[in-house]
């Protein structure tokens, strides 16, 4: 309704009543508190599916749905030596066996050594030989032919100078000093050798000593450790691969210095396989070791691969940074491994997979939901 009010200076305007105002007022506040309560709806929706979508999806209860990721187990490989590489046999992405030769080193310098330790391995296991054997009868026949020599050229001397000293005190013949010199001298020299023929012959008689024969062992086992050594090396330099597994990386080439700090190739283990998933505290309770699960992935969503529940932590952790929201990172969870059969390799390490555990009779039953 409109008045017509009477202002001063004799001019009339109109006026709206305030019953008539008030429904706009009314209206206008509706229409935000409509907003507000859609907004906080999808809030809500919006982190319940987030919620649902990382965790799990039921069908009935018989059920349980989880998402996780080919999980990536890395070995480094370097030589324990430091030499330059010769040879690098395998490419990223090859397929190798544990004790396949990946790469090698040179060697020459190596090969040179271990000839040099093994000559004299070989001339010291001859004389220890000759020491265990003893003396020779040839040798003990020849120290017996000596002493025959000595004992000879001693008793020549000794009557040399008996005849000497008899021609001197009998006939009264001059006999100068000097030759009694040479002949006393002679026979000291023959007497002398005698006795050291008769010691040779003596030791050839008991043979060597245990103490020489103990230090010739000794000799030889240090060369026998220091040809091993050697040996141990050469068979270092050639970069053997500790499992079955896939070159994921091949950090050097030919020509490169190797040393124990600079890894060669980085292995990606792939046997075993599994699937790593976080399953909630509630249903926890709901799986079991041993559980068969299916596990499927993008690349082939119509085709699961056969699994089983081989892991389960007995530790709560928050979810996962890198594959959780914001609104889910304090929710506790626990690590679960799903070790597959992928005998036809589909699944890539990193790939991420559906796993789907059937709740009701898995014992008995390999029905899953797809």
């Amino acid at each position: 309704m409109v008045l017509i009010r009477k202002v001063p200076g004799g001019s009339m305007r109109p006026s709206v009543s305030n019953k008539a105002a008030q429904p706009h007022l009314t209206s206008s506040v509706n229409k935000k508190l409509v907003l507000i309560g859609i907004a906080i709806g999808l809030a809500l929706i919006s982190v319940g599916t987030v919620s649902w979508f990382f965790t799990h999806k039921k069908s009935n209860g018989e059920f349980l749905t989880l998402f996780g990721n080919v999980d990536i187990r890395q070995v480094s490989l370097a030589f324990n030596g430091n030499d330059r590489i010769a040879e690098m046999r395998v490419e990223e992405g090859d397929r190798v066996r544990a004790g396949q030769v990946l790469a090698k080193l040179d060697t020459r310098i190596l090969t040179l050594q271990i000839a040099q330790a093994e000559a004299q391995v070989a001339a010291q296991e001859q004389a220890l030989l000759r020491l265990e054997n003893g003396t020779r009868p040839e040798e003990i026949a020849q120290a017996k032919a000596e002493v025959a020599s000595a004992q000879a050229d001693a008793d020549l001397a000794r009557q040399f100078l008996g005849r000497l000293m008899e021609i001197e005190s009998d006939s009264g013949a001059a006999v100068s000093q000097q030759d009694l010199d040479n002949a006393r001298s002679r026979r000291r020299v023959a007497v002398a050798q005698l006795e050291n023929r008769k010691k040779a012959l003596q030791l050839a008689l008991i043979g060597p000593r245990k103490e020489d024969i103990a230090q010739a062992e000794a000799q030889l086992n240090v060369f026998r450790a220091e040809l091993a050594l050697l040996r141990h090396q050469l068979d270092l330099a050639e970069l053997k691969s500790p499992i079955d597994a896939v070159i994921r990386s091949r950090l050097l080439e030919p020509g490169d210095m190797a040393s124990p700090q600079r890894p060669v190739y980085a292995l990606a283990i792939t046997d075993p396989k599994w699937v790593r998933a976080y399953v909630s505290e509630i249903d926890l309770g709901r799986i079991k070791l041993g559980m068969r699960a299916e596990v499927v992935t993008d690349s082939h969503p119509e085709e699961s691969i056969h699994g089983r529940i081989g892991y389960i932590s007995s530790a709560a952790e928050f979810t996962p940074k890198p594959v959780q929201t914001e609104e889910l990172r304090t929710s506790l969870v626990y690590e679960i491994r799903v070790y597959v059969e992928d005998a036809e390799d589909r699944l890539r390490l990193g790939m991420p997979a559906t796993v789907h555990i059937a709740l009701r009779n898995n014992g008995n039953s390999s029905e899953v939901k797809h």
